[in-house]
C-alpha cells in the first residue's frame, strides 16, 4: 500500500482554514452569526461525504455533520 502523504497535508490545512473561518463567523451579529456557522458545517459535511471515496464512516461522518448544518441554520438559534 503506498501511502497518500498530500491527503494529511490537507487535512491540516483544511484544519486551520476551518478554524480561522469559525473565528471569523463568530465575529457576526446573530442571526447571520449562527446561520454562516451552520452553512459551514454543512459544506464541511458535503465536502466530507463527497471526499470519502467509499470510506463509509466518514461519509456517514460527512451525513452528520451535513444534518447538523441544516439544522443549525434552520432550527437552532
Amino acid at each position: 500500500m503506498r501511502p497518500d502523504l498530500l491527503r494529511p497535508l490537507l487535512g491540516t490545512l483544511g484544519l486551520l482554514i476551518g478554524f480561522g473561518l469559525y473565528a471569523l463567523a463568530g465575529r457576526l451579529a446573530e442571526p447571520w452569526q449562527s446561520a454562516v456557522i451552520g452553512g459551514l458545517f454543512a459544506l464541511l459535511g458535503l465536502s466530507a461525504w463527497a471526499y470519502a471515496r467509499g470510506e463509509r464512516w466518514i461519509q456517514v461522518l460527512g451525513a452528520l455533520l451535513l444534518i447538523y448544518g441544516l439544522l443549525r441554520v434552520f432550527v437552532l438559534r
